[in-house]
């Protein structure tokens, strides 16, 4: 898949239910928690930015960002629909707000967090360049991006 298949829309009245509706694989479960919360730290917290990841018209995934305190950008709440994984979408998605993160005048970075069991997480993020850096978020482990090493397409 190339990253110009999807788009990442702001999270709308028009389509927030489709949001809410994503699902994922059950094994996938205690990595993420289900969109509505990300919704909610989004609406109701001052950190995070909701973003809908669409495919031709459709909701496919959900993704929210922030900015800390050292002007880094985060990536998190990273949802791929389940009827929907395998595609490359989690892979574009990654690439495409990284890429529009790391874009944004005083950013030395773009950070995420996984949990060090989500192995398919841990795999994904380091092929697009992302480097462990021995911090940890409470039981997660911080890779960042700083731009300077740039995967093939």
């Amino acid at each position: 898949m190339e990253i110009d298949d999807i788009q990442l829309e702001p999270v709308t009245a028009a389509n927030w239910r489709d949001c809410a509706a994503l699902t994922v694989h059950p094994e996938q479960r205690p990595f993420v928690a289900e969109v509505t919360y990300y919704l909610c730290l989004c609406n109701y917290g001052d950190t995070w930015n909701p973003l809908a990841v669409t495919r031709a018209g459709e909701v496919v995934g959900f993704a929210m960002w922030g900015v800390d305190d050292d002007r880094s950008r985060w990536i998190g709440g990273v949802v791929v629909d389940a009827r929907h994984q395998g595609q490359g979408i989690g892979t574009a998605l990654i690439r495409k707000l990284r890429e529009r993160l790391i874009a944004e005048p005083g950013t030395p970075n773009v950070a995420l967090s996984y949990q060090p069991a989500n192995g398919a997480a841990r795999r994904l993020y380091l092929s697009l360049g992302f480097s462990e850096t021995g911090e940890t978020d409470g039981d997660e482990v911080i890779a960042r991006w700083t731009g300077s090493v740039v995967p093939p397409l």
